[in-house]
């Protein structure tokens, strides 16, 4: 390990100081008590079996998260193809598809019971999206048997994925245009049907809706009624950016995460009052598997403070969304190439390790992020993040004081990469303490670089640079 004492005079570049305090106990706007894991991942429903037999990268990527907090991250199966699949018991292959190209998504698909034998070895818990755009609920509860009989890791089923796309061709739509209210009661009805040959209460995803409009999770509980009594969660997907108009600047700017989310305030307030948590079950940078931003370190920042003001908003966890296996730039790890987003995953992972709550201390209008972070109701790490865009030229720092801290030093470490634009792929990896992930194997590698810091009269000084993260260990 290599220690290293920040001098400030290297960072004269600073505009101005910020200054936090950090409150000696959390805050009135904390954060609820956060789960061990709030950092998951999401799975497209027909390649899932490829990522755990054809790549040799995720497991390795999902332990390296386990190894921060104890706990494997929480793992969701569904997306389109879930609502293209029919389940068929006699079937001795997980799933069971036809495309003309590798990277093609199939149209239909069928899936036997060693697809759930398999979701049930993983040692996280497992949330299963079923098929409702086919109208076949026998058959969706046949699957829904099967993953109860055999997963005992089984968190919640998923009944339909986005529904707001369905369209009148669609079989649940019957020829009929589909609203919001058909849904409404659709989504209540399957809950009933299902749960009760499951004989189980508390284990439906509702909602699954792709952002807030037009059918909505407040839409949704108003109807609920005693079928709420199903309801394990509700659920929202999403991407803030569509792959046709994207703006990396805007997608890990500080403030414009605070706007981009601010809907789903309503969302997660409706399912409390509901007595039930609130996931983003599929969430990503941008639609149809990722636009040119979405390789990059600056959606792995942007993954860094969207989990922060998810979990702050009263979010419990966030799935993110790995596609098609050869063909999805939003994704962490690939058969070759890590992906530079997951360094800020893990970087979220390695912030959330161990606490209770966070709080924020900054006021979400400027590019500079804060963050107390607290376990048994004491600081124990603040997070620091310059969302400044740098892509080129001379990159700028940011110092940030703060306050309210003992002993004479505090260490830190710094999520970093050479530009907000750098892709592993392309020969410019991040670094997370001076870390890497091995291509192909995702393997820590390389010294860990911690720097350490002086407290003086209970104040220290850190500089930030833009498109920089700072953990600092208080």
């Amino acid at each position: 390990m290599i220690l290293g004492l920040i001098s400030l005079s290297l960072y004269l570049s600073s505009a101005y100081g910020l200054s936090f305090e950090i409150p000696a106990t959390p805050p009135s706007n904390a954060s609820k008590t956060l789960a061990e894991a709030p950092v998951g991942v999401s799975f497209e429903f027909f390649a899932y079996p490829a990522y755990f037999t054809d790549v040799a990268s995720t497991e390795t990527c999902l332990e390296n998260l386990k190894d921060l907090t104890g706990v494997w991250p929480p793992m969701r199966i569904g997306g389109t193809t879930q609502d293209r699949a029919t389940y068929d018991a006699s079937l001795t292959e997980p799933v069971s598809y036809t495309v003309a190209s590798a990277t093609d998504a199939p149209e239909t698909l069928t899936f036997g019971p060693s697809f759930m034998e398999m979701a049930a070895d993983y040692s996280g818990s497992v949330t299963l999206g079923l098929n409702r755009r086919l109208d076949n609920i026998a058959n969706t509860i046949s699957a829904a048997e099967e993953a109860v009989s055999v997963m005992g890791n089984l968190y919640a089923i998923e009944l339909g994925n986005e529904p707001e796309f369905y369209v009148d061709t669609d079989p649940i739509a019957d020829g009929e245009t589909w609203t919001a209210a058909d849904d409404y009661a659709s989504q209540v009805l399957w809950q009933e049907e299902v749960c009760g040959n499951l004989s189980s209460t508390d284990i439906i995803s509702a909602g699954v809706y792709f952002g807030t409009s037009p059918e909505t999770i407040q839409g949704l509980t108003a109807v609920e009624g005693d079928a709420n009594v199903y309801v394990k969660d509700y659920c929202s997907h999403n991407y803030p950016q569509s792959a046709s108009t994207a703006d990396l600047e805007t997608l890990m700017g500080h403030s414009d995460i605070t706007t981009e989310i601010e809907p789903f305030a309503a969302e997660v307030a409706a399912a409390v009052a509901m007595g039930k948590e609130h996931v983003f079950g599929e969430t990503n940078s941008a639609t149809g598997g990722g636009g040119g931003i979405s390789p990059t370190f600056g959606a792995g920042l942007w993954i860094l403070d969207y989990v922060m003001q998810s979990l702050l908003m009263g979010t419990k966890a966030l799935y993110f969304h790995q596609g098609t296996i050869g063909d999805c730039q939003y994704c962490w790890w690939g058969r070759y190439d890590m992906g530079s987003p997951y360094f800020g995953a893990y970087f979220a992972t390695m912030a959330l390790a161990g606490a209770d709550q966070i709080a924020e201390l900054d006021d979400q209008t400027t590019s500079f992020a804060a963050y107390a972070i607290y376990k048994d109701n004491t600081p124990t790490k603040a997070l620091l993040y310059n969302s400044e865009y740098y892509a080129s030229g001379t990159r700028t720092y940011q110092v940030f004081t703060l306050s309210g801290l003992s002993g004479s030093t505090v260490t830190a470490k710094r999520l970093t990469a050479a530009y907000a634009t750098s892709r592993v792929d392309e020969g410019e990896s991040p670094t997370v303490a001076g870390q890497k992930f091995e291509n192909g194997t995702c393997t820590l590698t390389g010294e860990a670089t911690v720097e350490t810091v002086t407290v003086s009269s209970g104040s220290a000084q850190f500089s930030v640079g833009a498109s920089e993260a700072l953990l600092v260990y208080l």
